[in-house]
């Protein structure tokens, strides 16, 4: 769903334009290359939801020539009531990436809401340093025909600042402290969490990472766990690596210079499979690689060393 920095940004925008257009304060989210989560302060998530997935399924469809629905018929929506059933969902949302064991810490990973709370105290510059977009090119980041106020500033990458879209006192005020806050980026998930919920006079859903992460491609939960513990693998290919590997190397490679857009959508299954063939035979020359062997695409992009799961590779060549 995500396959450059530049599908992030406006995926992160898509949703900052559904919470202003429907009056939602956005509490958190994370972005993966397959699927996000966030959790909205809504009065109808059933018309955010189809605002943020209406609209950066146009940007997407457009961006790589394909058409029709993009992602799974139906968005999962639960209701979240209690303090310790809405801590456990930030927790979960803003870990994103360690969940996922894409980053060693939940600080480390770029594309959710982790570094936008308790700014100041935990040492991060301040936006007013950030190089803004000029008025008249911020179109180009946003849905067509949407005009986003100019209070809220986009940097120079063209996203929108989360500090000016997220609601982050009300989150903060959940977390009480930064100390608190860094304590629940590094705790450990255990029986107690559930606990702690079911001691709440709610009925909503336990909150849970099985809960949240259903359905999802290579869920497994116990991964998931083992990553809390800082289970990190520095030479498994990420998502994004991949995707820029077959964009930007092996799609030019395979179509040459046609004078049209070329993606992975407008490229037929069987050239699809040839890439596929392709990539494995590189991957297998270079896995063992200390330095990048420059006569392979692999190596030209500085991937050397790397692995790909074959999931991952079907998935990142949309077989």
């Amino acid at each position: 769903m995500f396959r450059n920095v530049r599908d992030f940004t406006f995926g992160f925008n898509c949703m900052a334009e559904a919470s202003i257009r429907t009056d939602s304060q956005l509490l958190a989210e994370g972005f993966l290359t397959t699927h996000w989560h966030s959790l909205v302060r809504t009065e109808n998530p059933v018309r955010w939801t189809r605002w943020m997935r209406y609209a950066y399924t146009r940007f997407f469809n457009a961006q790589y020539g394909r058409a029709g629905r993009f992602g799974s018929k139906f968005a999962f929506i639960t209701e979240i009531e209690g303090y310790n059933h809405l801590l456990t969902a930030l927790n979960y949302v803003i870990r994103q990436g360690l969940h996922h064991g894409i980053s060693e810490t939940t600080f480390g990973y770029p594309f959710c809401s982790a570094n936008a709370y308790f700014r100041k105290e935990l040492g991060q510059p301040g936006y007013e340093n950030f190089r803004l977009m000029p008025s008249e090119l911020r179109h180009h980041s946003l849905t067509r025909n949407v005009r986003i106020p100019e209070r809220f500033r986009m940097d120079g990458n063209g996203l929108l600042l989360r500090e000016d879209i997220l609601d982050t006192a009300y989150v903060e005020q959940i977390y009480v402290s930064p100390r608190n806050f860094l304590y629940q980026m590094n705790k450990l998930t255990n029986e107690r969490v559930i606990a702690d919920q079911k001691e709440e006079k709610s009925d909503t859903p336990i909150i849970t990472i099985d809960l949240i992460e259903k359905g999802i491609p290579d869920f497994d939960v116990q991964q998931f766990l083992l990553n809390e513990h800082g289970s990190f693998d520095g030479r498994h290919m990420t998502d994004l690596e991949l995707c820029r590997l077959i964009d930007d190397f092996y799609i030019p490679s395979l179509k040459g210079a046609t004078g049209h857009m070329e993606t992975i959508y407008t490229c037929s299954p069987q050239e699809r499979t040839r890439l596929s063939a392709a990539i494995s035979r590189d991957l297998e020359r270079t896995q063992n690689a200390v330095t990048d062997d420059k006569r392979t695409l692999i190596g030209q992009a500085g991937l050397s060393g790397k692995y790909v799961t074959k999931a991952q590779l079907r998935r990142c060549l949309v077989l």
